[in-house]
């Protein structure tokens, strides 16, 4: 008897469902937007419905209580929707000023300078690993714009060492500088 009434009670909450359905999908659709969403919103109320059936009273207005289920499962809906852009939106912020600091960075970026100081570095370091004439001779042809004849004259010995020393140094840069030959041969 308990089963041929649970049939009844399904038929005819299924009767009530089928009659009703369109109206309570344009409520739970008014409030969420997105008809797969709002589909799913009526769907799971409906179960809760008939999962607490035994909760009803003869006297109850079981279209009330599915909209009072559909408004409660609507606002969690809603409510986890503004969480989530939230999170969307701080992600979008952040993003948004590293892109900016990034753009900013690169804009004051000066290739030339970095180039031009790190070239200045290995230089200064390869000097450094010569020896004192070596890199002096080095120094007054260079930086100086001393003539061969100049730097022989000033240290008392032969054009051709000079030559010598400034090829030695010259050797000795192509190899550290071999990295920043394109910059050389651009710049």
């Amino acid at each position: 008897m308990a089963n041929n009434e649970n049939l009844q009670n399904l038929k005819l909450f299924s009767e009530f469902f089928q009659n009703n359905q369109q109206q309570f999908y344009s409520f739970a659709y008014s409030y969420i937007r997105n008809r797969a969403d709002a589909e799913d919103v009526l769907m799971e109320s409906m179960a809760v419905l008939w999962e607490n059936r035994e909760q009803w009273k003869k006297e109850s207005n079981v279209r009330a209580l599915l909209l009072t289920i559909i408004k409660n499962k609507a606002l969690n809906y809603l409510a986890h929707e503004q969480i989530r852009l939230h999170a969307e939106n701080e992600i979008t912020t952040h993003r948004q000023r590293e892109l900016d600091l990034r753009i900013s960075t690169l804009e004051i970026c000066d290739p030339d300078y970095i180039f031009e100081t790190e070239i200045h570095k290995i230089v200064l370091h390869s000097l450094s690993q010569l020896s004192e004439q070596t890199r002096n001779i080095f120094i007054l042809s260079r930086f100086n714009n001393f003539s061969n004849k100049q730097i022989a004259e000033q240290l008392g010995i032969s054009v051709k060492t000079v030559e010598s020393h400034i090829t030695k140094v010259i050797k000795l840069l192509k190899v550290s500088l071999k990295d920043y030959l394109y910059y050389f041969l651009f710049f």
